[in-house]
């Protein structure tokens, strides 16, 4: 695993917008703090809407580098905002959420958390997600933005947004007044740690991340003893049936140009082997990249639900219940040319262009609530030379860990000088004093 010390990423040495490299060296003095706060963070998750302790460091921070802070927007939600003369408002945006996961990374800095969920069982807690870089790179964004003043014009504006796992928090802070309570902005950048070598950032115009729908489907049988099964309707058979026909929705009724993904993902049925219930429950997640895809594969799992049902002669009509909806991520182009064109001055050949994902994001309804444009790219946090030796043997997929594993952990450097580096790089493509026109 890469050393914390390891080597930041160097600037290509021409055509470096003057203003970066000037903020940017401000990062020395800054890396030691914010290596330790990373661990920190990591080491003390916390779930959508209970982020007290994670939203009090980014407050705090921001305060102790002259930010006017509001908190609490949203449940958890913090918003900082420093005006520095006549200018463009930018505004970048961190989560700060963790995911219900025990951490099996092994490192020193683990998070050993657990919390009580709703129905009093024991739940352990880990950054399975990268969450807490985010919060630290928006945290040295933000500094080095306030002792650089002198380097540009404008407003910036750091908002840590809560809950994104559960696609509820960028709707509770614009319930809550988002819109009123920050300055409208020109602009909106965010980025995320994905499983690409660290040092490595990724912009993608137009599609990047899928729409995601999440649903809980409820089949209803007749339940008898498990030695009589003509004198029931067995809903365990009535939803293996719909697993297995679910599988033709993407295969047969959408175009292979067309991506989609539908995964069953939980099936809930009877409490012994002696006795057919009467019910089952299934959870599913479907993920796709523009709206008529979207409904067309919703409607196409309502269909087949109901025709189920109905050919086993099912004594109810089926339920239907939405637990979470995420809007595609679909990135304007023109302040995607503009970052991309300052990502590859600064970065070299760093700078790539990052492939369609089906990961989903909340974020994009933040600069919808305002009705600006924005920009979503990638920071990589795999060790370099272990991404390095799975591709030279074709086993990434196989040895690199994922978002959500219990075992990705980014490595802390160069994440972190990659991640400030890009947010303070794209922020000063507006804000710089040699920002383009």
């Amino acid at each position: 695993m890469t050393s914390t010390n390891s080597t930041p990423p160097t600037p290509a040495a021409t055509s470096t917008s003057g203003t970066a490299r000037s903020v940017l060296a401000g990062l020395d003095s800054v890396r030691s703090g914010l290596e330790d706060l990373y661990r920190d963070l990591h080491r003390h998750p916390e779930l959508g809407l209970r982020e007290h302790r994670t939203a009090k460091k980014a407050a705090d921070a921001l305060r102790e580098s002259g930010y006017d802070v509001t908190e609490g927007v949203g449940g958890t939600g913090v918003i900082g905002v420093l005006a520095n003369g006549d200018g463009p408002v930018v505004m970048a945006r961190a989560d700060m959420d963790a995911l219900p996961v025990r951490e099996r990374t092994g490192l020193p800095y683990a998070s050993a958390e657990t919390v009580t969920d709703e129905d009093g069982r024991e739940q352990p807690v880990m950054h399975a997600c990268g969450h807490d870089v985010h919060v630290t790179c928006l945290v040295g964004c933000a500094r080095l933005m306030a002792e650089h003043r002198d380097a540009w014009r404008g407003t910036f504006v750091a908002l840590f947004q809560p809950s994104e796992e559960n696609g509820a928090g960028a709707d509770a802070m614009i319930k809550d007044g988002l819109t009123d309570r920050s300055p409208r902005p020109d602009v909106v950048l965010a980025q995320h740690v994905l499983p690409y070598p660290a040092g490595y950032v990724g912009t993608r115009a137009g599609s990047f991340l899928s729409a995601a729908d999440s649903l809980r489907v409820t089949v209803h049988g007749r339940g008898a003893h498990g030695s009589a099964p003509q004198a029931s309707v067995d809903p365990v058979v009535i939803a293996a049936s719909v697993v297995l026909r679910l599988q033709t929705v993407v295969s047969r009724e959408l175009a292979a140009t067309t991506p989609a993904v539908l995964t069953v993902g939980s099936i809930h049925a009877g409490s012994g082997p002696n006795v057919i219930p009467d019910r089952a429950v299934l959870e599913l997640n479907v993920r796709t990249y523009d709206d008529a895809t979207r409904t067309r594969v919703l409607d196409a799992v309502e269909r087949i639900v109901r025709a189920e049902c109905e050919a086993s002669r099912s004594p109810e009509e089926p339920e239907f219940e939405r637990l979470s909806s995420f809007p595609p991520t679909v990135n304007d182009e023109e302040p995607t040319r503009r970052v991309a064109e300052a990502f590859g001055a600064y970065f070299g050949d760093d700078a790539h262009t990052v492939e369609l994902q089906t990961a989903s994001e909340d974020m994009s309804e933040i600069p919808g609530a305002f009705g600006v444009p924005f920009t979503y790219w990638a920071i990589g946090g795999i060790d370099p030379e272990r991404y390095a030796e799975a591709a030279r043997k074709g086993t990434v997929a196989q040895d690199v860990p994922v978002n959500h594993s219990s075992s990705f952990a980014p490595v802390v450097q160069p994440t972190l000088d990659t991640g400030v580096s890009a947010l303070t790089v794209a922020a000063l493509a507006w804000l710089g004093d040699d920002r383009a026109a």
